[in-house]
C-alpha cells in the first residue's frame, strides 16, 4: 500500500499575484509528489499483480477557495491522476481513490481557527463555529477518521473499490 499524503499550502493570494515559481512549486508538491512515489511502486504492485494506493486531496478541491488557487488546482489535479491511475492500474488489480478530509483537527486547522478569531476579535469557539457553518455536520474531523478510511480502502473490504474520492469532510459545502 502506499498512501500519498503531502501538499504544499502554496500562496494565499488572488490569482493576479501568484507568481509561476508558486504556482509550480505548489503543484509539483502535491501532485508532482504523488506522481513521483506512485512511479516508484508500480513496478513491484504490477509484479505482484495486487497493490493500493490512497492519495490524500482535500474538501477545497470540491468547494473551491479563494485566494488559494494553486492549492486547490493541486488537489484536483490530484483527484484526477488517481481516477486515470485506477483506470490504468485496475487490469494488474491495483487499487486507486482518493480520500477527500475537511476541516482536520489538528494544530493547523486551530492556528487557522486562532488566526480568524484574533482578526475577528472573538473567542477561538465563536471562530470555529462561523468557520464549521459551511459544513453539514459542523466538526473538525478527527485524524483518526481519515487514516481510518485509508485502513478500509486498503482492506479486503475494499477489493472492488477504485477511482473513487471519498469524503471525509462533514460534507463540506462551501469555503471562504
Amino acid at each position: 500500500m502506499l498512501v500519498n499524503n503531502v501538499g504544499l499550502p502554496g500562496p494565499r493570494s488572488p490569482i493576479e499575484s501568484v507568481s509561476v515559481d508558486d504556482w509550480i512549486r505548489t503543484i509539483a508538491g502535491s501532485a508532482g509528489a504523488a506522481f513521483h512515489c506512485t512511479k516508484q511502486v508500480v513496478p513491484q504492485m504490477k509484479a505482484r499483480r495486487s497493490g493500493c494506493i490512497v492519495n490524500i486531496s482535500s474538501s477545497s478541491a470540491k468547494t473551491g477557495l479563494p485566494n488559494r488557487t494553486p492549492y486547490v488546482v493541486a488537489k484536483a489535479a490530484l483527484e484526477a491522476f488517481s481516477a486515470n491511475c485506477a483506470r490504468e492500474l485496475g487490469p494488474f488489480n491495483i487499487r486507486v481513490n482518493a480520500i477527500r478530509p475537511g476541516a482536520l483537527d489538528n494544530a493547523r486547522m486551530r492556528q487557522i481557527i486562532g488566526n480568524r478569531a484574533t482578526e475577528a476579535g472573538c473567542a477561538p469557539g465563536a471562530a470555529e463555529a462561523q468557520f464549521l457553518r459551511y459544513f453539514s455536520m459542523r466538526a473538525l474531523i478527527p485524524l483518526a477518521e481519515v487514516a481510518d478510511m485509508a485502513c478500509f480502502l486498503a482492506s479486503d473490504q475494499a477489493m472492488h473499490v477504485t477511482g473513487q474520492c471519498i469524503g471525509v469532510d462533514g460534507n463540506a459545502e462551501w469555503e471562504e
